[in-house]
C-alpha cells in the first residue's frame, strides 16, 4: 500500500507550505478555506461529493470515499467511516476532512441515518485544534491558532486554516444545525451544542438558541453541555456578558448542581481573576462523583479525561490548583 508520504497529494503540499512561503497559497486551490467556500450550495445539498477537490489534500480520496460509507445506510459502514475521519483528525491530518464538514451536517440532519450524535460531534471536533487535554483556565474553551497564530499539519499543511474553514462551514450550516438542538435524542443535542459552540459567525443567534433551549431542557448533561457551550462561543467573540451570566449561574441556589458546576467552569475559563470562597464552596458541595458521571459524556470533559476517567475532577485540579503538577496520564480524546 502506498504510504500517504508519497502520496502526489502530500508532495504537493509539502513543496507548497514547507519549501516554499505559506502566505503566497492564501486563496488558491491548496488554501482548504478557499475550496470548502467554492462547494456549490447545491452539491452541498445534493450530496454531491464528487465535485469536492479531494485528491489536493492528504488522504481525500479517502474522505471522499467515506461519506459515500457515511451514505450508505449500512449501520456497519457507517461505523467504519467515522473511524477512519476520526482516525486522520487523531493524526493530525485533518485538512482533508475539512471539506466534509457540510456533508457531515446534512448526514445527521438526516433523522433516518445512523451514528448522527457521532457524526456532528465529528463535525465540531474538525473545528477545534486539540488543545493537548489541556484544562487549564487559559486553554479549554479557547480556540488555539484561530488568529494570526500559525500551526501546521503533520502533512506540513497550515493547521490553523483547516480550524478556521470548518468553524466557518459550521457557521454556513447554522441553519440546519439549531433544529437538532431540539432533536429528541440527548447525544444530539449535546453533540450540536458542541459544533454551534464552534462557529465563526452568527454567534448572536446561536447564543439566543442555546439560552432558549437551557430553559426548557430537562436532560442534565445537556443543560450542563448547553452552558460551557454558551462560554466557549462568547469567548471566541468577545461576549464579555457571558462572565455576567455564568456568574449568576453558579451563585444561583436554584440552579440543579449539573449547571452550577459547568457555569463555575465556564466563569473561570472566561476570567482570571482570583477564585471567590463562594465559588470554591460550591464546588466542594455540587461537584460531587454523581457530577462528574453527568458530566462525562460531553466532548470538553471527555477530552481532558484522566487516568481514572473523571474529567470533570482534572479540570477542577487544574484550574483551583495550577502549581501543583498534573499526576495523571491522559487519556486519547479520540478513543
Amino acid at each position: 500500500m502506498t504510504r500517504w508520504e508519497n502520496d502526489p497529494a502530500y508532495r504537493a503540499v509539502e513543496r507548497a507550505f514547507v519549501e516554499g512561503p505559506p502566505l503566497e497559497q492564501a486563496g488558491g486551490p491548496l488554501d482548504v478555506r478557499a475550496v470548502l467556500a467554492g462547494i456549490p450550495p447545491e452539491a452541498k445539498d445534493g450530496f454531491l461529493v464528487e465535485t469536492v477537490p479531494w485528491d489536493r489534500f492528504p488522504e481525500g480520496v479517502r474522505v471522499r470515499e467515506s461519506l459515500r460509507q457515511l451514505r450508505s445506510g449500512d449501520a456497519a459502514a457507517m461505523s467504519g467511516a467515522l473511524a477512519t475521519l476520526q482516525g486522520l483528525c487523531a493524526n493530525d491530518m485533518r485538512a482533508a476532512v475539512v471539506p466534509a464538514v457540510p456533508f457531515l451536517v446534512r448526514v445527521a440532519a438526516d433523522t433516518d441515518a445512523a451514528h448522527r450524535a457521532d457524526v456532528v460531534a465529528l463535525a465540531g471536533g474538525v473545528a477545534r485544534w486539540w488543545n493537548d487535554s489541556l484544562c487549564t483556565r487559559a486553554d479549554m474553551l479557547r480556540f488555539r491558532y484561530s488568529g494570526d497564530e500559525w500551526c501546521f499539519e503533520v502533512t506540513g499543511y497550515p493547521g490553523n486554516w483547516s480550524a478556521q474553514a470548518a468553524r466557518d462551514a459550521i457557521a454556513a450550516d447554522v441553519g440546519l444545525l439549531l433544529p437538532l438542538l431540539d432533536d429528541p435524542d440527548a447525544g444530539i443535542r449535546i453533540a450540536t451544542a458542541y459544533a454551534l459552540a464552534a462557529a465563526s459567525g452568527r454567534e448572536q443567534h446561536i447564543s439566543n438558541a442555546f439560552h432558549a433551549r437551557l430553559v426548557t431542557e430537562h436532560d442534565p448533561a445537556v443543560r450542563a453541555g448547553l452552558v460551557l457551550a454558551v462560554a466557549q462561543l462568547a469567548r471566541a467573540h468577545g461576549d464579555a456578558g457571558a462572565v455576567v451570566w455564568s456568574h449568576a449561574c453558579w451563585s444561583d441556589a436554584l440552579r440543579p448542581p449539573e449547571v452550577r458546576v459547568s457555569a463555575a467552569l465556564a466563569w473561570m475559563c472566561l476570567t482570571d481573576v482570583p477564585v471567590p470562597d463562594e465559588l470554591h464552596t460550591v464546588l466542594d458541595r455540587f461537584a460531587t462523583d454523581v457530577t462528574a458521571r453527568v458530566m462525562a459524556p460531553l466532548p470538553w470533559i471527555r477530552a481532558v479525561e484522566s487516568a481514572d476517567g473523571n474529567g470533570l475532577h482534572r479540570c477542577l485540579r487544574r484550574m483551583l490548583h495550577p502549581d501543583e503538577p498534573d499526576p495523571e496520564g491522559l487519556c486519547d480524546p479520540w478513543g
